[in-house]
C-alpha cells in the first residue's frame, strides 16, 4: 500500500467514528483532506454534521465539496476532531506541523 492509500484508510477509519448530528473539528493536511472527501460523500447521502475547519485551506475544500461549516465561536464544543500527525513517538505524543496552518485557536474536543 502506498502513502496515499494509507491516508485514505486512516481517513476511512476516522469516518467510522462519525455519526449523525456530530460537531466535527476538521484538521489540515493531506490525511485530513482525504477525510473531507470521504465525509462529503456521506453528507451527500444524508449524513447531517457540522464541521469546524482548522484552516482556510480546509474550509475551502469543505465548501467545494458541500460539507456544512461553522466556526469555533459559533460551535465552541466539538464531539470529535479529525487530523493527521507529522510524527508520533513511542508514548503516543503527536506532533502536528510547525503551526503554519493554524487559525489562532485550537479545535479541541469538549471532553
Amino acid at each position: 500500500m502506498d502513502a496515499r492509500q494509507l491516508k485514505v484508510e486512516a481517513a476511512r477509519a476516522a469516518l467510522a467514528h462519525v455519526s449523525d448530528g456530530m460537531r466535527l473539528g476538521i484538521g489540515t493536511g493531506s490525511t485530513a483532506e482525504e477525510f473531507v472527501r470521504l465525509l462529503a460523500e456521506k453528507v451527500a447521502t444524508g449524513l447531517t454534521i457540522v464541521g469546524v475547519p482548522t484552516s482556510e485551506r480546509t474550509a475551502i475544500l469543505c465548501r467545494e465539496l458541500g460539507v456544512p461549516l461553522s466556526t469555533l465561536e459559533e460551535t465552541p464544543e466539538l464531539d470529535l476532531t479529525v487530523d493527521g500527525a507529522d510524527e508520533i513517538d513511542p508514548a503516543l505524543t503527536l506532533i502536528k506541523g510547525g503551526g503554519g496552518a493554524l487559525r489562532g485557536r485550537h479545535a479541541d474536543n469538549s471532553e
